[in-house]
């Protein structure tokens, strides 16, 4: 069997390993139904090839493989990772287990199998879809079929590796109230606090995240009732309590899931949650309730946000990394917040369209992410916006895996369109490596300022005043800046554009830039596919081509 798939610690973060080498993932995510059919994957998959993807993300959900009880039909399954490794796509795996994705025979054994239960517009109680995770027989019925699922993935896919990472569970949490009131939840939620809880809280106090600070700061200062306290007692009446008592509950959930099905075959495991998102942190002009809204129960309470992250991370066992869903709310935030406690940053879901692939430029270059992925590609009617970013990514993936291993050597931006009533909160990206402050600006334009995304990788550094860097993509410029204090004068002393050989995908030179592409020794220009003249009669800024520069800069003393 050949070396599975896990992941590597770097001295900046971590890095999935696939084959033995580095990975990163230019995903895309498929709508929720779509790997429940081999036959319409098959029509599918030379459209993904197309984008220029490397890795699809779908689901495969309990019904679809155990649709009479003890009796497991993986045919589709296998179906769609054979068609996967014949075009030479990976797959991210989603397991849709607790959600309304359960069997028939689950549905319909309310006994055996009991429902969330949740208070309603009058206060009466009703029932929902989704399985309540407080009770035992279905957190094992889940884990049984999950580790199934583990096992025959390792024995017709462990000397492959097309499966390169599992998803157990997906966007858990509660919606419609902050919790679930189900007879054996609300037993629960009656009890004293979990004793490792409260000492987890009190011993990592000064590690938790901002916002889960501040949720429980009275508790705190009051030593969380002492020893016994109930939840009401220890954190206080409100939503947040509620959020908290089903974090921890679904923890021990997704535990059982996920530790089952990586006794039979342990890849790399993640849970992925939906955003509270209040309008205040966000970077659209959507409304707050588009998002669901910001309380617990308008996005699914107990899911790993914020607020709850510290316990995801510390109670999900087997889990590797808590992930974020991001289609409103403030994409750069979102990123550092999943780095918190140095975990590995991977985005399953973000927005399909060109606003949404500039970003994946931000969390690649400044949070090492393992890769990101668009949602719903399957049901674009035309060209994916992602085609041509995940092709100029992969072209220099060597040289991004790299960098991402060297502390501060890296950084990504995105400039969106220029809108007069929204201010540019992206203007300016800078990095400090090779003795020399870079910042990343808008491109030169006569006419009107263009968006733009890339990154700046520092390369080496051939002399003591000499630096070399690596410049990807469009619609910015690299301004130097040297951290000598002697230096009297910055200045660049080559910059090369570069393609990458297609024979041997190492980069080359094709063309020296001068002159106008550095405004006469300024900056560096990394002008986009269409410039702004502004009716301005000479055309002196060049259209974006390979999307691939280097720049060696140097300084001199004074005199």
């Amino acid at each position: 069997m050949a070396a599975i798939p896990h992941l590597r610690s770097t001295q900046t973060s971590q890095q999935l390993i696939v084959h033995s080498k580095p990975y990163l993932i230019c995903g895309a995510e498929l709508q929720n139904s779509s790997f429940s059919s081999g036959k319409y994957m098959r029509e599918l998959w030379p459209s993904l090839v197309d984008m220029n993807l490397n890795t699809v993300l779908g689901s495969v959900s309990w019904e679809m493989v155990e649709p009479e009880e003890g009796l497991f039909d993986f045919s589709e399954v296998d179906r769609i990772i054979l068609d996967a490794r014949i075009v030479g796509l990976k797959l991210i795996l989603l397991w849709f287990g607790m959600s309304n994705y359960v069997p028939p025979w689950v549905k319909l054994s309310p006994e055996r199998f009991p429902r969330a239960r949740l208070r309603n517009a009058t206060g009466g109680l009703k029932t929902t879809e989704i399985l309540s995770p407080f009770h035992r027989t279905s957190m094992e019925a889940d884990a049984r079929a999950f580790a199934a699922l583990m096992k025959h993935l390792k024995e017709t896919d462990g000397s492959h590796n097309t499966v390169i990472m599992v998803q157990p569970e997906n966007e858990c949490g509660i919606l419609g109230d902050s919790r679930d009131r189900s007879e054996l939840a609300n037993k629960a939620f009656g009890e004293a606090v979990p004793g490792e809880l409260i000492d987890f809280l009190r011993s990592d106090w000064e590690q938790l995240h901002v916002d889960l600070k501040n949720n429980l700061q009275p508790g705190y200062d009051a030593d969380f009732g002492g020893k016994g306290a109930s939840w009401t007692s220890a954190f206080g009446t409100g939503l947040h309590t509620d959020e908290l008592f089903m974090a921890y509950h679904y923890t021990k959930f997704v535990s059982t899931v996920a530790t089952a099905g990586k006794a039979e075959y342990p890849l790399p495991m993640f849970c992925n949650f939906w955003q509270n998102y209040n309008g205040k942190d966000s970077e659209n002009d959507f409304p707050w309730h588009a998002g669901g809204g910001g309380c617990p129960g308008d996005y699914p309470s107990g899911g790993g946000v914020s607020t709850t992250l510290d316990i995801w991370i510390k109670f999900a066992e087997n889990i590797d990394f808590i992930c974020p869903d991001v289609y409103l709310n403030d994409y750069t935030s979102i990123c550092k917040t999943y780095r918190h406690r140095n975990q590995p940053l991977f985005i399953p879901e973000q927005r399909r369209d060109e606003r949404g692939a500039r970003r994946i430029w931000k969390a690649i270059g400044s949070f090492q992410a393992l890769g990101t992925s668009p949602f719903g590609v399957d049901s674009l009617a035309g060209e994916c916006a992602y085609k041509s970013h995940f092709k100029l990514l992969k072209s220099v993936s060597e040289l991004v895996l790299d960098a991402q291993t060297r502390p501060d050597a890296m950084m990504g931006f995105f400039f969106d369109e220029v809108k007069v009533e929204i201010s540019d909160a992206a203007a300016t990206d800078i990095l400090c490596a090779g003795g020399f402050r870079v910042r990343a600006e808008r491109a030169f334009t006569v006419g009107k300022a263009g968006p733009g995304f890339g990154l700046v990788i520092y390369m080496d550094s051939p002399a003591e005043n000499v630096s070399k860097y690596l410049l990807v993509g469009e619609g910015f410029q690299a301004v130097f800046e040297s951290l000598t204090p002697e230096a009297d004068y910055t200045g660049i002393l080559s910059f090369v554009e570069k393609e990458v050989n297609p024979a041997t995908g190492k980069l080359e030179t094709l063309r020296r830039l001068n002159g106008d592409e550095t405004r006469s020794g300024r900056f560096a220009i990394m002008p986009n596919e269409d410039p702004d003249y502004g009716g301005f009669p000479i055309s002196i800024t060049i259209p974006a081509r390979t999307r691939i520069a280097e720049c060696t800069v140097y300084w001199l003393k004074k005199g």
